[in-house]
């Protein structure tokens, strides 16, 4: 018995190993197609994981990764008892949570609209103008802006100036900038986001729009009954996706439109801006080793849990 139990499970074990190998060249295309991706992610994602180590070492360069002295948890002290951690977490968090949320909506919005274009001059040239702050440097994103609110010489300012109104003063208002970075965020990134789901709503087959239109269907019913509904997959999945960088902010954004101006670090300031600063005056590496694995573990367990709870509700929608 216990043999027969032996040559079933080697038998079973080669089929598994044909089927793998015969399903392999199989798809021996498509799997070399994805061979660029693969090594990508295996050099950049997968190689680098054993410097995870140095969130637990007293790094220095003497010694390097493996030779510095183990201290443990002591680097997840860093952001504890800095008093911050609930502060930055907070702001990280809900300036992520708008720049999804509003984004999202926003790109959806705008793909909507670009489809009922009938133009399709107009159509290439708005989408040309609305993707072109995409690929302007933040840096000059906060020399415009700067160059905006400047309370000396802003040209903001200098409207309220002419006008006979009192001078603004953004710089020393922490409470304002929340609406303005979001704004900026979605300025820039709008049209950039917009391009999938205009590129999903290009997948969806024209005989059901025709059909809806001999049907007598108007444009608010096409995009609530037909448009919308083909969007939710794309929507999910780029959710999903978005929710696993919750806690990790766009230090790009923050550092060069509010630079080091601590009075609005209530309202601005996140973890990849104060830790930039930390390990920049005392060139603590491990701190920020410490803070970035802290991160992917936070994001990663809301990733699970989301998709979790979208699995429940309906499985076709989930990552896995």
């Amino acid at each position: 018995m216990v043999d027969q139990k032996k040559t079933a499970g080697n038998l079973q074990r080669t089929k598994s190993r044909h089927s793998f190998w015969q399903t392999f060249w199989k798809y021996r295309v498509l799997t070399l197609m994805c061979l660029p991706a693969i090594l990508f992610f295996f050099l950049f994602s997968y190689m680098p994981m054993p410097g995870i180590y140095v969130a637990f070492v007293k790094y220095n360069y003497r010694d390097g990764i493996f030779g510095s002295r183990f201290v443990g948890l002591q680097n997840f002290q860093f952001l504890w008892e800095s008093g911050k951690l609930l502060t930055l977490t907070r702001n990280t968090i809900l300036y992520n949570l708008a720049f999804i949320l509003l984004g999202n909506f926003l790109a959806v919005f705008t793909a909507i609209l670009l489809n009922e274009l009938q133009s399709r001059w107009f159509k290439k040239v708005s989408q040309t103008m609305m993707f072109l702050p995409y690929f302007i440097s933040q840096v000059l994103v906060g020399v415009l802006v700067y160059n905006l609110l400047n309370y000396d010489t802003g040209f903001v300012n200098q409207i309220l100036g002419a006008m006979g109104k009192d001078l603004w003063q953004p710089y020393a208002d922490s409470k304002v900038w929340p609406v303005i970075l979001v704004l900026i965020y979605l300025w820039q990134q709008t049209g950039y986001n917009s391009v999938v789901y205009f590129a999903s709503i290009c997948g969806t087959d024209p005989a059901i729009i025709e059909a809806s239109k001999v049907d007598g269907a108007n444009a608010f019913q096409r995009i609530r009954y037909i448009l919308l509904p083909s969007l939710k997959p794309t929507i999910i999945i780029l959710l999903l996706f978005a929710l696993g960088g919750i806690v990790k902010g766009n230090f790009g954004l923050f550092y060069n439109v509010i630079g080091t101006n601590s009075l609005l670090y209530d309202t601005t300031d996140i973890i990849e801006t104060f830790v930039y600063r930390a390990t920049m005056t005392d060139f603590n590496f491990s701190s920020a080793s410490a803070v970035g694995l802290y991160q992917s573990v936070v994001g990663f367990v809301i990733v699970m849990t989301v998709n979790y709870v979208i699995k429940k509700i309906d499985p076709e929608y989930s990552l896995f």
